[in-house]
């Protein structure tokens, strides 16, 4: 995967009866003090990044991602990432950092986080964010903007984490959405959410795809695309097939070589209708008046990837295989994707639980066991108790690194931001950290607009160079 790309990741937080209701807000503001000031995992905000990001609010950390509060959430961002594995890993390492320190704050026991996008008694949604660095010269014509969604609305076949029951939202018009047939479960959390394509505000109108140009990069030469449609996955396969394949096709779209005549009549609905699918024929209408299956589309974008991108290194190779090997396997032989498809490993835990003790999908049980599929514990997430066939075990066993929680990877700009943030943490100096640049005193800085670069040779000399000191403000 030549392509840097980084994820987003909310966490849900979950209290015991003991705890009480009243603590689950300060549970993710303790977690957040916690491994900022006593793990020394990063450097904290001196600074307002916004109206919502007051000084403290989070900070960056030493493995080049960043760690902060919002709208009481804990949020994780992933540092960019060049390979594959890479953004896996370093996916995980937010679930790490943060289950790391509820056990070293003696909380394990009656708080969990929660790796998923829905919040079963308010409906309210959380997202999971992807970010993937495109050229800016990549053509957004409509016709290919379609394209995209088109691969976007189907994918969930295959990344979807699955959920119990259903959300009807309000569109950003407001309008009272129409009596619907009830869904006992279906393939993706967010499906219900999405109320609009393509559009640029995040929380009152999420869309397919967030239209703001914010490249976090010289945007002379760069894009960034930002996807809100995708599920949190617990799976790492699942992961993989998500950025993977996204990736993939974003150089099929760069190349001019996206399929021809695959724009949706309407991506929104068609997003909603594949999810509530429980037949698995997951139709949907083309703008030309046809139909198609939602497994039909994704085979012909990954014909068209295997044919200009196959041979091109391992990892794609890997990628390229594992697809055709899903997508075989939802037709023929489903249970095959058991621990490496969310919404398939949830639903056969969910009809076994139901077959054993003789309920129904109408019980109020199963929707905190859809929870508990989610918890980053592992002594509790029912994730971790499957065991999948050996081709997926080992990939997800593989890009489980704790290291990662600690140290950026070797090949983007995030190992210079890293050294930076181990030298400000141990500096009286004032400091401002962003993805594309830091700064002593808010007014020396180093901009680093190349995501490809690792800049440790330009952040060591800019930090050497003599300053007067002066006392740091406590974000307190």
């Amino acid at each position: 995967m030549d392509r840097v790309a980084g994820i987003e990741t909310e966490y849900g937080c979950l209290v015991s009866s003991e705890e009480g209701r009243a603590h689950t807000d300060a549970w993710p503001v303790r977690v957040k003090n916690f491994l900022f000031r006593k793990a020394q995992a990063g450097a904290i905000d001196l600074h307002y990044r916004d109206y919502e990001e007051p000084p403290g609010n989070g900070g960056f950390l030493l493995n080049g991602g960043r760690l902060y509060l919002d709208m009481g959430h804990i949020e994780y961002a992933s540092p960019e990432c060049l390979h594959l594995r890479d953004v896996v890993t370093y996916d995980i390492a937010g679930d790490q950092l943060l289950q790391s320190a509820l056990e070293n704050l003696g909380a394990a026991d009656r708080v969990s986080f929660i790796k998923n996008n829905v919040d079963h008694n308010t409906g309210a949604t959380f997202g999971c964010h992807e970010n993937y660095l495109m050229k800016r010269e990549a053509q957004f014509t409509p016709p290919v903007l379609g394209t995209l969604l088109a691969f976007l609305a189907t994918r969930q076949i295959f990344t979807g984490a699955g959920r119990v029951g259903q959300a009807n939202p309000l569109a950003f018009d407001f309008q009272l959405p129409q009596p619907e047939v009830h869904v006992d479960f279906q393939l993706s959390q967010r499906a219900d959410h999405i109320v609009n394509d393509i559009y640029q505000w995040v929380q009152f109108n999420r869309a397919i795809i967030n239209a703001r140009d914010e490249p976090l990069a010289d945007y002379r030469k760069y894009r960034r695309l930002h996807l809100l449609i995708g599920d949190s996955n617990m799976s790492p396969f699942a992961t993989a097939l998500k950025i993977g394949t996204t990736a993939c096709v974003l150089s099929l779209l760069e190349d001019g070589r996206l399929p021809k005549n695959f724009i949706l009549a309407d991506a929104v609905q068609s997003t909603r209708d594949v999810s509530r699918d429980a037949t698995g024929a997951w139709i949907v209408r083309l703008e030309n008046g046809k139909t198609i299956g939602a497994l039909d589309i994704q085979w012909q974008f990954y014909e068209l990837a295997r044919a200009h991108l196959g041979g091109t290194d391992e990892e794609t190779d890997w990628l390229l295989e594992s697809w055709s090997f899903t997508l075989e396997a939802l037709t023929s032989k489903p249970e095959a994707l058991i621990g490496g498809v969310d919404w398939i490993t949830k639903k056969w835990l969910l009809e076994a639980f139901m077959e054993s003790e003789g309920i129904g999908w109408e019980d109020p049980w199963l929707q905190s066991l859809d929870l508990e599929y989610h918890n980053i514990d592992p002594a509790k997430g029912l994730f971790f108790g499957v065991t999948p066939a050996k081709r997926i075990g080992e990939w997800n066993n593989s890009v489980r690194h704790p290291a990662a929680s600690f140290h950026p990877p070797a090949n983007t700009r995030a190992c210079g931001r890293a050294l930076a943030v181990a030298w400000f943490q141990k500096s009286d100096q004032p400091y401002v950290i962003n993805w594309d640049s830091i700064a002593c005193d808010n007014r020396d800085f180093l901009v680093m607009g190349n995501p490809f670069d690792v800049y440790t040779e330009e952040v060591a000399k800019f930090l050497s160079q003599p300053r007067p000191s002066r006392p740091v403000r406590s974000e307190e």
